[in-house]
């Protein structure tokens, strides 16, 4: 194993002492192209061009002397510093950081980014980065090829948002574009960049900040999950109103607990009558698509999204047909239109459907209809009983059959 492993983050500015230092006495330097072309780097020191950072590992721990690692801006966040600490390798490593393309980011767009999401984007992910770009107001997208701006804009069609990117970060070539999103899939852009996704939503403050990368969505004086109608209004959604069996906060608490809506989601919620179930999925973190035919649904969801801070995208139309343009979903809420939407949603293939019924012949129909296609369904009758508690009596009685379908080969 070698006798000392110091990563050295490199941002283009002039190397620390501690940097210059290590690279003096290294045996063994590790790093990119333009890293080895740096000037200090030992002209007899065996050299590495990083491909694969565990093949690199493998080497250095094979080695007999002292080795340095060079990466770009700061090798601990989303950098080489875990591979080479990864039990498998066994390497303790020294770094000497430098700053992150983040924060490099970040200050050449002038903007303070402690409630930013950080999210890292290649193909495999490029769907759920996008997503924390729906939900979130303000996201920085570490991109690679074949993930990069151009992707992000196609995906994120039909959401505004304003990119900054930042191209090249630290080098002669670095340069700095602001566009709208719809703008941006029109250039070539050369990698490495960064990407700063700003959307429409509220913008932490600094009296309000105390937790960095998120901004709780808890009006003043709100507390809780499945909240009623009432507490709605009292946020600012004052046309907040409950309708029908399916509207319930007791269905829309075990609605959630079965879809687990989290960050890197897109929820479908198909007939979102009050929007109270969109909300908070979207208080989760997940991205939200809210779909309803009627106009004054519509209203009620983009009003309570509103209340309580969190960006909900509601589109105007009738399922099934409407959701044929929409992108895929990894869970889906169905509040209305039966069977034929079940159908529709199980041809997009997400994770987990929810819906609920009436009575039992309903709730047998939705039961079959979700049944196969590599979906498992559960049922359960749940009823709820809100009581007077001046007099403890019985005020409204509520009873419904909850249907949940998951994904068969994604089952535990």
């Amino acid at each position: 194993m070698a006798d000392r492993v110091t990563v050295i983050g490199w941002d283009g500015s002039p190397l620390p002492g501690a940097a210059t230092a290590a690279l003096s006495a290294a045996t063994l330097v590790a790093g990119a192209a333009h890293h080895l072309a740096l000037p200090e780097v030992p002209p007899n020191a065996e050299r590495i061009r990083l491909g694969s950072v565990d093949l690199a590992a493998r080497r250095i721990a094979g080695h007999r002397g002292s080795a340095v690692v060079l990466a770009d801006g700061d090798p601990g966040f989303f950098g080489v510093v875990r591979t080479l600490r990864a039990r498998e390798h066994g390497l303790e490593v020294e770094v000497v950081p430098a700053v992150s393309s983040v924060a490099t980011a970040f200050a050449r767009a002038g903007m303070p980014w402690d409630d930013a999401q950080i999210v890292v984007a290649h193909p495999r992910t490029l769907r759920r980065a996008v997503n924390v770009c729906r939900a979130h107001h303000k996201v920085a997208v570490l991109t690679s090829p074949g993930a990069g701006p151009a992707e992000l804009a196609l995906l994120l069609d039909g959401v505004h948002r304003t990119f900054v990117i930042c191209e090249e970060l630290g080098t002669d070539r670095e340069r700095v574009t602001v566009l709208t999103s719809d703008k941006a899939a029109d250039h070539t852009w050369r990698d490495p960049n960064v990407v700063i996704v700003i959307g429409s939503g509220p913008e932490t403050t600094a009296a309000g900040a105390w937790i960095a990368g998120r901004r709780p969505a808890y009006p003043q004086g709100i507390r809780g999950w499945a909240l009623p109608a009432q507490a709605y209004r009292a946020a600012g959604a004052e046309r907040m109103q409950e309708s029908g069996e399916g509207e319930f906060p007791g269905l829309r608490a075990a609605q959630l607990a079965r879809l687990g809506p989290r960050t890197g989601d897109l929820l479908w919620d198909i007939g979102s009558g009050s929007g109270a179930l969109a909300v908070e999925a979207a208080r989760f973190g997940a991205a939200v698509l809210a779909v309803d035919a009627d106009p004054a649904a519509c209203a009620r969801t983009e009003a309570a999204a509103r209340a309580f801070g969190v960006p909900v995208q509601v589109v105007r139309g009738s399922a099934p047909r409407i959701l044929e343009r929409l992108p895929e979903p990894d869970v889906v809420r169905i509040g209305g239109g039966g069977v034929p939407v079940a159908r529709a949603v199980i041809d997009r293939r997400p994770e987990r459907i929810v819906t609920h019924a009436s009575n039992r012949d309903e709730a047998e129909a939705l039961g079959a209809a979700l049944t196969g296609n590599g979906y498992t369904v559960e049922c359960s009758l749940l009823q709820s009983v809100d009581l007077d508690t001046e007099v403890w009596t019985e005020r409204e009685r509520s009873v419904v059959f909850l249907l949940s379908a998951g994904r068969s080969d994604l089952a535990p």
